[in-house]
């Protein structure tokens, strides 16, 4: 039970303090195998409320936890405690000189987005972390975090300047470079304890480079007039202060760089060849092994990019990158890479050497493509669907590169002693290890092969003299281990650092010092008992093992869809920064709800409704995300698990309904449309079913109608297009016919003809799953018998067409498979395939210079915009910009309803509005989604037009220049 009393604390501060059990169970994980429910969560809007947070933390006797993006590997930013998000608020940049090469920010800063602010003046903070979107500067330093090129940078420790922060009691302190006559008391102990402790530390620190294990009292020993007490600070997880303001080094970015791609036919062999790689001075030596490229394969994201640089079945690849300024130096050592690769034995198609060799990467935008695959490692490796999971434990295993190859190989011994095999990456040039046995930590079994690996590997990283905390810090799952490296000497000194500056153990105890057990199974994400109760769900989860909870478990809690730019995940996020509102916060709060851990009701619930309120199923999850966690289907599922529980309310049900009485609102329109033309009733319509007055909803207009029904291509009339904007219709049998195919529109047969096709996707979203499959059943007959008769199905909204791929397959068993949702098409598909194979014979001219181009959200996550593309590159003398942006906002009704209308508004700001109002006003808007035009329309001011539209005018030029 949560038995703190609250309500001071939120009377003391501007931020929200979130004390639910849907709230405190989204920030109960972070990206370990651990979860600990805290007691409140406060999202803090200024520095005055974490110390209101402090001091309340301290009179209540209960501990504090700073984090930021919550994608610590090792336990670091989960306690029993109350957890501190600096995430959403406190993230601005306080000061910055460029020609000094320095800022300071606030702890919540995310990574990328520091970066992209410096980049202008060339420069950029160059701990290059593989989590850079979503890593807040507090939580590198925490961490202590390194990166892919801290051979050449260092680690954050060598790059921060000083820290401003709050030690337990209140007090502020300015952590920088000190003498070591200092008068500060607490500085002056620490600085005492590191000149007592010089010889220990000698001798028992490890000497390699990656080292980020215990505290930093290395720091404190005497060498030269002042010591850095940032540097003490830098790797304490959050045990010794609270960060307020972070001082930075920053460096120029790397403007020329050449990457060789070292093939190897076996594992040990890139292990050894490390450490003659190094000598050639790369910046950078990454390793990417078999199952990173068996399972990249596939990932529909990855695949393609795979097989750029990925020649035949290596055991193993070493990237390896150069960035001297001057090119010629970076291809002289490109070209020095493949000689010492071919003096190892490595050349492609010798047969007197080893399989292997080097594919060179010189073109900027090649090199960005495999530095992608190689950062999303983990979540590659954590793909897998099993029951078994690549486990971080001993990932962060360093030792000296001579060592390392041997090293590998006695650690594969232990995981094959134990029944298992692991996953590895690493970080080659510097001796560092990403190694993942896979366990199933729900057995019991999977728990003693976790303290059985920990215990063999740590006592060999120990006779190598190398550290068993690399990158990813200490946390709950190494702190336990430290005396085998350090030495009970050192352990009592870390205590003692932990106990001067924080007595009565407030900040996040537990970590580094006096830790519980790593192995202790009431602390993992999956305790003794763990399991889902029974539910019957909506689609058929088969394909991962556990059902609808195993494809919740795919959430590894990585945090990528925390990213801000890029893509299109995850669009509610990005508009709201809330945990909630995030395809991890939701998995979560699924995955709590699924195994009774939230209370009886809680799939049904309203705080469950709540989490998904603002999921606009765009999809960007499906494919975005490295572990595919498909948020829209679950969304349904919730929805369906509501509907039948709970009932739909009169608007969803008017919003589900709408295929099935629009023919009816069409005759009817001059009714129907009243609602925007009438004083009053749109502000009637607000209280009475919340569609916000500040929208107009779709004008009904005079129905489509082709009075053909067969022909070599069918068009499937989709409801919006039909009687919303029949002119696309219009517009693409115009194109399709003067380009020479037979066109004809999807109809049924029989006593059904009447009613048009639809795609059930009104149904799903309400949760009407039964009448969503009715529709699709009926669609999918027709759509059936023309496939089988040789006929080209086409349809000119993507969601409604790719629902035949998606769910339609997933709901209607045999009766229509992936394969023949495949072969129902969206409209510019078609356009693209016949204009690839000549036969799009249309004729086309010139009808302005320029178009921006909006992809609907499902285009880009089902990979479909390079159609689109092609089909407005047959348009004469106009160049097509792609906007950058993420979902529109509109999805359907979401953006019409009065209590969503702020965040769809806020969704179109992000990028897309702003982009369209900027645009020449002779500049062509293209958009293919009826709600991304709508979207357009209301926030940018434009009108955006479907494909089929702009080839129509360019046809109709055409044809105006010949006659």
């Amino acid at each position: 039970m949560n038995s703190l009393n609250l309500g001071k604390l939120k009377g003391e501060i501007e931020g929200d303090v979130l004390d639910g059990a849907f709230d405190r169970g989204r920030y109960a994980t972070d990206a370990s195998f651990y979860q600990i429910v805290p007691r409140a969560v406060v999202v803090p809007k200024r520095w005055e409320d974490v110390e209101a947070t402090l001091a309340f933390a301290r009179a209540s006797g209960v501990p504090l936890l700073a984090r930021g993006g919550g994608t610590s590997q090792s336990g670091q930013t989960i306690n029993d405690a109350i957890v501190v998000d600096f995430s959403k608020f406190l993230n601005r940049v306080l000061d910055y000189d460029p020609q000094a090469r320095r800022v300071t920010v606030e702890p919540g800063i995310v990574l990328d987005e520091l970066n992209r602010k410096l980049a202008r003046d060339g420069l950029w903070f160059p701990v290059d972390v593989s989590t850079a979107s979503r890593a807040t500067i507090g939580g590198m330093a925490a961490n202590n975090s390194c990166g892919s090129r801290s051979r050449y940078y260092g680690k954050m420790r060598d790059n921060t300047l000083s820290i401003d922060g709050m030690l337990a009691n209140g007090e502020r302190r300015h952590f920088g470079a000190v003498e070591r006559s200092v008068n500060d008391a607490l500085f002056r102990d620490m600085l005492a304890l590191g000149a007592r402790e010089a010889d220990e530390i000698a001798a028992r620190f490890p000497k390699v480079s990656r080292r980020v294990g215990g505290y930093n009292i290395d720091a404190l020993v005497p060498d030269g007039p002042t010591n850095n007490m940032a540097h003490l600070l830098v790797g304490s997880e959050g045990t010794l202060a609270v960060s307020e303001r972070l001082e930075l080094k920053l460096s120029p970015t790397l403007k020329r760089k050449a990457l060789g791609v070292c093939h190897f036919p076996t594992f040990y062999e890139a292990m050894d060849a490390a450490q003659h790689i190094v000598k050639l001075d790369p910046v950078a030596v990454e390793l990417v092994d078999h199952n990173m490229i068996r399972l990249g394969r596939d990932i529909p994201q990855f695949r393609p990019i795979v097989e750029e640089f990925v020649r035949g079945e290596p055991a193993a690849l070493l990237l390896v990158e150069f960035a001297e300024p001057d090119p010629a130096e970076n291809r002289r050592r490109l070209t020095a890479l493949g000689e010492l690769m071919a003096e190892l034995g490595f050349r492609w198609g010798d047969p007197t050497r080893k399989e292997g060799g080097v594919i060179e990467a010189e073109d900027p935008a090649f090199q960005a493509r495999i530095w992608g695959v190689r950062t999303q490692g983990l979540n590659i490796m954590m793909s897998m669907r099993s029951e078994g999971k690549p486990v971080s434990f001993v990932e962060d295993c360093a030792v000296e590169l001579e060592h390392l190859a041997e090293f590998t190989d006695r650690l594969t011994g232990v995981f094959r002693k134990h029944g298992t095999d692991g996953t590895w990456y690493a970080h080659a040039s510097v001796g560092l290890l990403h190694v993942r046995p896979v366990l199933n930590l729900k057995q019991e079994l999977g728990a003693r092969q976790l303290r059985a690996i920990a215990e063999e590997s740590f006592e060999i990283v120990a006779e190598y003299k190398g550290s068993h905390s690399g990158e990813h810090g200490d946390g709950i799952v190494r702190s336990e281990f430290h005396e085998k490296m350090f030495g009970a000497r050192m352990v009592r000194s870390f205590e003692e650092v932990k106990d001067r500056f924080d007595p009565a153990g407030v900040l996040n105890p537990g970590k580094i010092v006096r830790a519980p057990k790593m192995d202790d199974r009431t602390l993992f994400r999956t305790p003794p008992g763990y399991k889902a109760e029974p539910r019957e769900s909506v689609f058929d989860w088969g394909a991962w093992p556990g059902g609808l909870l195993g494809a919740a478990e795919m959430c590894n809690n990585n945090g990528e869809c925390r990213k801000l730019a890029g893509g299109s995940m995850c669009p509610s996020y990005r508009a709201t920064r809330n945990e909630r509102d995030l395809t991890r916060g939701r998995a979560n709060t699924l995955r709590l709800a699924l195994t009774g851990q939230l209370g009886p009701g809680a799939f049904e619930s309203d705080e469950m409704q709540e989490t998904m309120k603002l999921c606009v199923s765009c999809k960007s999850c499906k494919s975005e995300c490295p572990m595919s966690v498909d948020m829209a289907k679950m969304k349904i599922e919730v929805m369906a698990a509501r509907a039948k529980a709970r009932g739909v309310p009169l608007r969803e049900r008017l919003v589900a309904n709408l295929p099935r009485y629009a023919p009816l609102a069409s005759r009817l329109r001059w009714l129907a449309n009243a609602r925007d033309r009438l004083p009053g009733l749109a502000a009637l319509s607000e209280k009475t079913l919340g569609f916000s007055a500040r929208r107009k909803l779709p004008e009904w207009r005079k129905p489509f109608a082709h009075p053909r029904t067969t022909g070599d291509v069918l068009i499937f009339a989709d409801t919006f297009s039909r009687h919303f904007e029949p002119e696309n219709l219009e517009a693409a049998v115009k194109v399709l016919t003067r380009a020479g195919y037979d066109v004809g529109i999807a109809t049924a047969e029989g006593a059904d003809a009447a009613r048009p096709l639809c795609c059930g996707r009104s149904y799903l979203s309400a949760g009407l799953v039964e009448r969503a499959k009715e529709e699709m059943r009926r669609s999918a007959e027709v759509f059936a018998e023309a496939i089988r008769a040789g006929r080209t199905v086409i349809g000119l909204e993507p969601s409604c067409v790719l629902t035949f791929r998606d769910e339609a397959p997933m709901l209607l068993g045999d009766a229509w498979t992936g394969e023949m949702g495949r072969e129902v098409l969206i409209f510019e598909e078609f356009v693209a395939r016949e204009l690839k194979a000549g036969r799009f014979e249309l004729p086309l001219a010139p009808i302005g210079a320029r178009a921006l181009l909006h992809g609907h959200c499902h285009q880009k996550a089902f990979g479909l915009m390079g159609p689109i593309q092609a089909a407005l590159a047959a348009v004469p003398e106009l160049a097509v910009e792609v906007i950058e942006s993420s979902c529109c906002g509109m999805a359907g009704p979401f953006g019409y309803q009065a209590e969503t209308y702020e965040v769809s508004r806020a969704m179109a700001e992000l990028s897309l509005a702003p982009a369209v109002r900027a645009a020449p006003q002779d500049a062509l808007i293209v958009a293919d989604g009826t709600s991304c035009r709508s979207q357009i329309a209301d926030f940018g001011g434009r009108e955006a037009l479907h494909v089929a539209r702009i080839l129509a005018l360019s046809s109709d030029a055409a044809m105006k220049e010949a006659s």
